[in-house]
């Protein structure tokens, strides 16, 4: 007969190891997206210009893409519980050094920094996930974990505006340290010991290099992040110059994002297991292009704007889910590299993005930015289709 008595416990441990995930890609989407929400303010209270501002996205962006593949690859021995914790405590103690920056170079190094850190956690996050449930579990449990950056978006980019605006940037820094200790202990209570993934070697990253369908996921990812950034970076000041609104307005904007993007990844973590992550991909595509093509469009109306945000707002977090995935399916075995590599795409787009998003916004092309944004997004959405019917 068997004891069915540590059920009810296992199942409560893994919901809470689960919630421990989502709060700490909560506090890696705050790390990584609070200069889009502060960017206004940095630029001047530093005395820099917006596209100086806009560095700390792209510079961060690279240090994301360099060290994602290159600490799955130094931590592939490291115990997964103490890994996310350690990392978590790092990024918290780096939110800590950037509240206390006296000038734009030195938060700049602590960005660079904490970034460093939190380049790890998100995918070794997913690569958690997928040792801690069933196959059948993970395609649904990863776009759950991904709510941490919906909420991110939804709750922590407003808040980080209105805060900015109100109280202060170097105040909203300390606030995002408290938060990333809360999710370094929870991480570290939580999660089991002795979660330990495939190793990864040199081989591993040859098999994934010689893998088309993981090549042209990862291409994806880049072209649609892309896309997203170029815009989302500069999305502040842009809509201040477009409307003439202030920090509610602002706000206001970032909440419907992120609260699409919550409701976006809901519905796909259900949909992906009714008709597959592939038309759920799709889909969600086509919602992110819809909101992009809105924002093209260059319309002053408040209710263009929303419907834009709002339709992007849905595609958002849903597809990176999604996408991570798919690479998980295309190769369980290697689903620390892909989903590494994945996260690095992620980062190389935001850099790429930004970097040319802040060109043409030096240069005054503000309508340039949403052309820009759509091509590339356009592009991720065309090369979806050599993937069909293999994952």
């Amino acid at each position: 007969m068997t004891d069915t008595s540590t059920q009810p416990r296992a199942g409560a441990n893994m919901q809470l190891a689960l919630f421990a995930l989502l709060l700490g890609n909560f506090a890696t989407g705050l790390a990584v997206m609070a200069p889009a929400s502060m960017i206004t303010v940095l630029s001047k209270d530093l005395s820099v210009s917006i596209r100086e501002a806009g560095f700390l996205v792209t510079a961060g962006a690279i240090m994301l893409c360099i060290g994602s593949p290159v600490m799955a690859w130094v931590t592939t021995r490291i115990d997964r519980r103490r890994l996310l914790s350690v990392v978590m405590l790092i990024t918290a103690i780096c939110h800590g050094l950037s509240a206390l920056a006296p000038n734009f170079w030195t938060l700049l190094a602590a960005r660079v920094a904490m970034l460093a850190a939190a380049a790890v956690y998100t995918p070794q996050a997913a690569n958690a996930v997928a040792l801690l449930v069933p196959v059948e579990k993970r395609a649904s449990s990863i776009s759950f974990i991904f709510l941490g950056w919906s909420l991110a978006v939804a709750v922590g980019l407003p808040a980080l505006n209105l805060g900015t605006q109100y109280i202060g940037w170097r105040e909203m820094h300390a606030a995002c340290a408290a938060i990333t200790a809360a999710a370094a202990v929870m991480n570290y209570v939580s999660l089991r010991p002795g979660l330990l993934g495939e190793p990864l070697s040199l081989q591993s990253w040859l098999e994934v290099g010689r893998n088309k369908l993981m090549l042209l996921l990862l291409a994806i990812t880049t072209l649609q992040t892309s896309g997203q950034f170029a815009l989302l970076t500069y999305l502040d000041p842009l809509t201040r110059m477009r409307t003439g609104g202030g920090a509610e307005l602002i706000a206001l904007m970032f909440s419907l994002f992120g609260i699409c993007g919550f409701i976006g990844n809901v519905i796909a973590a259900r949909l992906a297991g009714k008709i597959g992550p592939l038309k759920t991909s799709v889909i969600f595509m086509c919602s992110l292009l819809v909101g992009i093509v809105f924002w093209a469009l260059d319309s002053a109306l408040l209710a263009t704007i929303f419907a834009s945000v709002a339709f992007w707002g849905l595609g958002f977090a849903a597809f990176n889910a999604l996408q991570q995935a798919r690479l998980v399916a295309a190769g369980p075995h290697l689903s620390s590299a892909t989903v590494a590599l994945n996260t690095s795409a992620l980062y190389v787009g935001q850099a790429i993005g930004s970097a040319l998003g802040g060109l043409l916004f030096a240069r005054g092309l503000y309508s340039g930015i949403g052309y820009l944004s759509t091509a590339f997004v356009l592009a991720a959405l065309i090369l979806i289709l050599p993937t069909r019917g293999r994952t």
